[in-house]
């Protein structure tokens, strides 16, 4: 049985589930324990000539009743454990994913997909195997073998002690083994997680190994970590299979000494009566409830590896369970209805956690409601990081950073980002259709078919759509596999859109368009966003030269602010970056 902050709440909650489980159980063992002695009668009948056809119909009759009872009890604590556990599997996923989605950026940036997918698989089965198999193993080792030895006292005590030794050597060596099976699970587990990371990073760049050529160095680089957890695997397997072997050699051993003895007993006490005497009958009887106790001996054996297995794995869901939540609201807070899209950042310098260098200094300007503001800058100068701030992605300072002039750190983060469109870098795209990647983030509605369709209009990307077979129906595939990168861009922009937020973040969202696009894409914002924020980083000086406003970043700092015309008479670097794409632009048509 495994106990801890994760699981301890479970029992509680379907202690109900766990209570019949266990009633239904016990009475499977103790009608169990009625069959060697209707056996025994039977037996005992024949040694001394007085069965009767009669008595042996009543004890089959018996025996019929008590596998009856046996039938229907294992039915039912499967349906009351199992079941259980189970539900507490779901319940446990479901409380790590939720957890997970308030984990920040920071956390995924140290934690790979692939070992948290582990988690998810093989730590919370072993978890759910514990807590089930587990528990009905422990009860049947107790339960049963307490309940069987009082009953073979009752028959004969030397014997019964003899059978009794096995279980203290299993005790001891059981304990000892625990440790070593937990280290080994432990090794195991994180060697999977290594390697589902390793094949989920691989299947999601298979174009580029592709593009590359390196499918075989990165087959061989599968293959070690394969043959690595494979090496845990044999550890682990050859630990518990000599576990077993030594649980089944302990068996083999008293079942021999039992007949060998009881034998001695019963040739050299026949005809007599008192204490110490055995007679054939209760030599079967004995020889049978050893029997039953095989199980629970084998179980003490399967108790400490499933245990082992589910420590090891509750350990690691706890870590998941127990990371901080760093980004959350803050106990004061400014109750908003909606946003208008006024932005103002006062003095914001940010350094990513666990950074020493900022990566934004002494940031300070101003967009008002409405207004269209492009952001421009060399690659890796923060214009990604600024509206991350935005979208209350990381903590900052408090009053450095307000909309509708109330500091962002004081705003219900729930809130602040469904009140902005963003439209990410990669354009992210989840396997699913195109109808339901446009509609991710608004309620569907009577009329929202219609909304899907005129943001796809508006992001010049409906005339692609309906020239798939299956139209919006279309299934894209992992990340937007089956689309090229401007069909994904261009769905990622109607996906925003169709928000119609107050405030909309195109971060390089129009890159892989050609130019004719990227003018169709701009004059339709234009046309929808009057009286909304809309803010557009770009690379390129055409995607924003026609904003009310433009910032220029470089190197984290802010170095020029104005129009197109003013920062080309204040702003060297500006100037200079118009006229190195003015220059690629010739060369290009040459």
């Amino acid at each position: 049985m495994i106990f801890g902050k994760l699981v301890n709440k479970y029992y509680i909650k379907y202690w109900y589930r766990f209570l019949l489980g266990f009633i239904a159980l016990g009475l499977v063992d103790y009608y169990q324990l009625q069959i060697p002695q209707a056996v025994q009668k039977i037996i005992d009948g024949i040694d001394k000539g007085t069965l009767v056809a009669a008595f042996l119909l009543t004890q089959i009759g018996y025996i019929s009743l008590f596998a009856l009872v046996i039938i229907v009890g294992r039915f039912f604590w499967r349906i009351f454990i199992f079941g259980a556990s189970r539900k507490i599997g779901f319940d446990i996923r479901n409380e790590m994913f939720l957890h997970n989605e308030k984990l920040s950026n920071e956390y995924y940036s140290r934690h790979k997909v692939g070992g948290l997918m582990a988690h998810y698989t093989n730590d919370l089965e072993a978890v759910r195997n514990a807590m089930g198999p587990g528990l009905i193993m422990i009860f049947d080792a107790l339960f049963m073998s307490i309940l069987t030895f009082y009953l073979m006292m009752q028959v004969n005590v030397k014997l019964t002690v003899v059978a009794a030794i096995p279980l203290l050597l299993l005790a001891v060596f059981g304990g000892i083994i625990g440790a070593y099976l937990r280290r080994r699970f432990k090794e195991l587990q994180q060697s999977f997680e290594g390697m589902s990371d390793f094949t989920n990073e691989n299947f999601s760049g298979i174009s580029v190994i592709k593009a590359f050529v390196k499918e075989k160095i990165e087959s061989e680089e599968f293959d070690k970590l394969n043959q690595t957890m494979k090496d845990k695997t044999i550890q682990y397997v050859k630990l518990s299979t000599l576990f077993d072997i030594f649980i089944r050699t302990l068996i083999s051993l008293v079942f021999v000494i039992l007949i060998a003895y009881g034998g001695y007993i019963v040739v050299n006490t026949r005809g007599m009566t008192g204490a110490g005497t055995l007679s054939i009958s209760e030599l079967v009887l004995l020889i049978q409830y050893f029997g039953m106790l095989i199980w629970p001996m084998l179980a003490i054996g399967m108790v400490i590896n499933r245990m082992s297995q589910g420590n090891a794995s509750r350990i690691r869901i706890e870590a998941i369970l127990n990371a901080e939540i760093d980004v959350f609201d803050s106990d004061d807070l400014h109750e908003i209805d909606s946003l208008n899209g006024n932005i103002e950042f006062k003095d914001l310098s940010f350094t990513y956690p666990g950074e020493t260098n900022p990566v934004l200094k002494d940031i300070s300007f101003q967009i008002k409601q409405g207004e269209l503001v492009g952001i421009i800058g060399r690659t890796g100068s923060g214009k990604t990081s600024l509206v991350d701030l935005l979208l209350r992605i990381y903590n900052i300072q408090e009053n450095t950073l307000l909309l509708d002039g109330y500091d962002i750190m004081h705003l219900p983060i729930k809130k602040i980002r469904n009140q902005i469109g963003y439209v990410p870098q990669d354009g992210f795209l989840f396997s699913d259709t195109i109808n339901n990647n446009i509609s991710l983030g608004i309620e569907r509605d009577g009329d929202y078919l219609e909304n899907i369709i005129s943001s796809a209009k508006l992001s010049d990307v409906h005339d692609n759509i309906t020239e798939f077979s299956e139209g919006y129906q279309t299934i894209v595939g992992e990340r937007g596999v089956t689309l090229s990168g401007g069909q994904r861009q261009r769905i990622s922009i109607a996906r925003a859109l169709i928000k119609e937020p107050p405030i909309l973040i195109l971060d390089d969202s129009v890159s892989a368009v050609d130019t004719n696009t990227e003018e169709k894409i701009l004059k339709n914002l234009k046309k929808v966003r009057q009286n909304k924020t809309t803010i557009l980083i770009a690379h390129r000086i055409s995607t924003i030269k026609d904003a009310n406003k433009i910032i220029v970043i470089d190197d984290g700092q802010l170095i020029g602010i104005g129009t197109h015309k003013e920062l080309l008479s204040s702003c060297e670097f500006y100037k200079d970056m118009v006229e190195r794409q003015k220059l690629e632009d010739e060369l290009e048509a040459a």
